[in-house]
């Protein structure tokens, strides 16, 4: 006879109350563990898994080896007292074996599809390497583009970052509990909670201050969200937020996130955040610092620099200060995750499956599909893009023009390198007729004698990818050494010039700009990136991206966002001596090689009461000669409010298609989700008063009207 926790008929809490009952004290600390690359030390992770079992190991191998793999669940299910499977996480962040674009490049495709198929692949490849965790969707909200994870981040706008979340975990994990115990989705771990983004200077792993009105209203939903769409864990970060650590803070992880937000999965920490309490002086030992995270509410301990949960938690129960309750509540958490993944049916990996999954027709197509989708059009002065594929000589310039890696971007293990194209070789491929130049040094005299021969210029130029991602900040967004005064340079020869950025990071464009007849943002746009960006170039796509975030004109400028406060003195606004304050490009903004415009603005009904709804609506008209898409947003503002609120914020977009001259009516209907906001008191309402509203192409639209709300 089968026991409880055996029977997949059970209800998954009946399996885990079982399971427990049936658990000696060390093995439950056991399952508290999350230890670094097992392969590394094999035999000892073997007698690990038989003596208590363990909770989860992290792959951090560039190879994956599967037959390993396979023979230490065997023994966890065979050799160990309880049979309980191990955990294999890794970070898959913006693809596993097909690489898309960064996430803060996916956020600029606004497209919930699209990051939700770019998830599903990455997800389903992951798996059939024996990966069944990834520490991702990352949501915080990156207002500094100093920071190096802002590349991971979605963007800036608590919205627009609630609906990618969602999206994010509807991919990696599927929408329904057998799509997460199925072979093709993994569990999704909501990262990095919470006020990562809001570090001091865009200095990784330093302090945060937020007020909790502006954490609750700005920094909190997008987790909310994936929380919603059935994130399986959360990780607690590094940082301390108002003094706390983190991972230490018993009102944000058990306070605020499980018992306000209802969280049902389990808390795990970043790696070392536990143990790093020692260096923020908060705990004197490592024995200390488990004390205090677990009884903050983190239940799995990411193990780097020693294990401060598994080696110490027992002494701390048998004095009374951590109880048997909080204990089983962890292990709980942690086993009923395990359960809903379908480890306990299948703990093994097909060995064959990644032939035939890794980097498909289909992976490739879709790849190189959301690419073209994330691919900012910045700046296309007398229509110089799209080129015309009838010409002569191209010359492809700039440190990047003949650059693999640096297309993939931060946070990529499995890729090969050998499968990405060059911009130079995807131009070269997509104008088979013209004679391609690749001159990659700066400022040599090669390079200003190809240019002068040829019909037109393009010029890949930005970061490498070692300069974003985690540990790799900047103090300054100009373009690395000589990258300026090429463009300057180049411009001169009064050739077509189009410029080309590759980034993991809004930078300052202010100079390159004014030289350049078209400018592309192109990310880190990943595998097939060179290819959808050549698409682009030569017309067979027209972008249609859109700024997830504010793009600064000078480094000044920054922490910059569209959703700032209004001032305090009317006649006076806030400003610098030395540069604009407004941005270079406003959140929003992107063009296309067409035109629209938007009229008949009208709110429906004029009055509503606060748990009625809202419809606004505008006509949106292709004036140009192109079909295209448009990313029709709509912004609102509380006009008079018991608290500072922001000047707009985003409530709704709609990606709409339009033939030349075709016009389509454009509706939004808003409610309280989208009109309310945290008070002082914690709580959500909808305050009664007049409200803008504002329908356009970006986050500075002119088309506005009124509505109420009446008590």
């Amino acid at each position: 006879m089968k026991t409880g926790y055996k029977n997949s008929k059970l209800p998954v809490f009946r399996r885990v109350e079982d399971l427990l009952g049936r658990m000696t004290r060390d093995e439950k600390l056991a399952q508290l563990h999350l230890i670094m690359n097992p392969l590394e030390e094999y035999e000892e992770s073997k007698r690990m898994i038989r003596e208590n079992g363990v909770g989860s190991f992290l792959l951090y191998r560039p190879v994956l080896h599967l037959k390993e793999l396979n023979e230490l669940q065997r023994i966890a299910a065979k050799e160990s007292r309880l049979g309980i499977p191990v955990l294999h996480g890794r970070d898959v962040i913006h693809g596993f074996r097909t690489i898309f674009p960064i996430p803060l490049g996916l956020a600029a495709t606004w497209d919930k599809a699209a990051i939700e198929k770019s998830c599903a692949i990455a997800a389903k490849e992951a798996m059939s390497a024996g990966v069944h965790w990834t520490f991702a969707p990352m949501v915080d909200i990156a207002r500094d583009p100093r920071w190096g994870r802002i590349a991971e981040s979605f963007g800036e706008d608590p919205y627009l970052c609630s609906i990618l979340a969602a999206a994010a975990v509807f991919g990696i994990q599927g929408k329904t509990a057998k799509d997460l115990a199925g072979p093709e989705h993994i569990l999704a771990c909501a990262k990095h909670y919470i006020g990562y983004g809001a570090a001091e200077g865009g200095r990784d792993y330093n302090t945060a201050e937020i007020s909790d009105n502006t954490l609750r209203n700005v920094y909190l939903p997008p987790f909310q969200a994936a929380i919603k769409a059935g994130a399986a864990t959360v990780m607690a970060a590094f940082h301390d937020l108002n003094g706390e650590p983190v991972s230490g803070s018993r009102y944000l992880c058990t306070g605020l996130l499980k018992e306000e937000c209802g969280f049902e999965g389990f808390i795990v920490s970043d790696a070392g955040s536990v143990y790093n309490m020692i260096n923020q002086r908060v705990a004197r030992d490592k024995s200390n610092a488990g004390r205090i995270a677990f009884n903050a509410g983190v239940d799995m301990e990411m193990v780097e620099g020693g294990s401060c949960f598994r080696n110490y938690l027992g002494e701390w129960i048998d004095k009374g200060v951590v109880s048997e309750e909080r204990l089983d509540d962890a292990v709980g958490r942690i086993l009923a995750v395990k359960f809903r993944a379908g480890l306990f049916e299948n703990p093994y990996i097909d060995t064959g499956s990644a032939k035939r999954v890794f980097f498909t027709g289909y992976n490739r197509g879709q790849a190189k599909k959301i690419a073209a989708q994330s691919i900012v059009l910045l700046k296309n002065d007398r229509d110089a893009l799209p080129l015309p594929v009838k010409l002569q000589k191209i010359a492809v310039v700039g440190p990047l023009a003949d650059k693999r890696r640096a297309l993939l971007g931060s946070w990529v293990l499995d890729q090969k390198e050998e499968d990405t194209q060059t911009i130079s070789e995807a131009v070269a491929r997509a104008c088979p007729g013209a004679g391609v130049t690749t001159v990659s040094d700066l400022l040599q005299d090669d390079l200003f004698i190809r240019i002068k021969e040829a019909d037109a210029v393009i010029a890949a130029v930005g970061e490498y990818h070692r300069r974003s991602g985690e540990h790799n900040n900047v103090s300054s967004l100009k373009l690395a050494a000589g990258q300026e005064e090429l463009i300057e340079r180049a411009a001169l020869f009064g050739k077509p010039l189009v410029v080309v950025v590759f980034a993991g990071r809004p930078l300052d464009l202010s100079r390159i700009s004014r030289y350049a007849d078209a400018l592309l943002y192109a990310w880190h746009p990943g595998s097939l990136g060179a290819a959808a960006l050549a698409d682009i170039l030569f017309g067979k796509v027209n972008p249609q991206a859109r700024c997830p975030v504010s793009f600064p004109s000078s480094t000044g400028q920054v922490p910059l966002h569209y959703s700032h406060k209004s001032w305090g003195k009317r006649k006076r606004p806030p400003r610098y001596l030395d540069s604009p304050t407004s941005p270079l490009y406003p959140f929003g903004y992107g063009l296309s090689y067409t035109r629209f415009s938007y009229s008949a603005i009208k709110a429906t009904p004029s009055k509503i009461k606060p748990r009625e709804k809202v419809t606004i609506s505008a006509k949106v008209t292709n004036t140009g000669t192109r079909a295209g898409v448009e990313t029709v947003q709509c912004y609102i503002q509380d006009c008079l409010t018991s608290l500072t609120r922001p000047a707009r914020e985003l409530k709704g977009f709609q990606k709409v298609r339009l033939k030349p001259g075709e016009s389509k009516k454009v509706a939004f209907r808003l409610g309280f989700d989208e009109l309310s906001f945290v008070g002082l008191d914690r709580v959500r309402k909808v305050e009664p008063g007049t409200f803008k509203a504002w329908i356009g192409g970006d986050s500075m639209a002119g088309l506005e009207c009124e509505f109420e709300v009446i008590a």
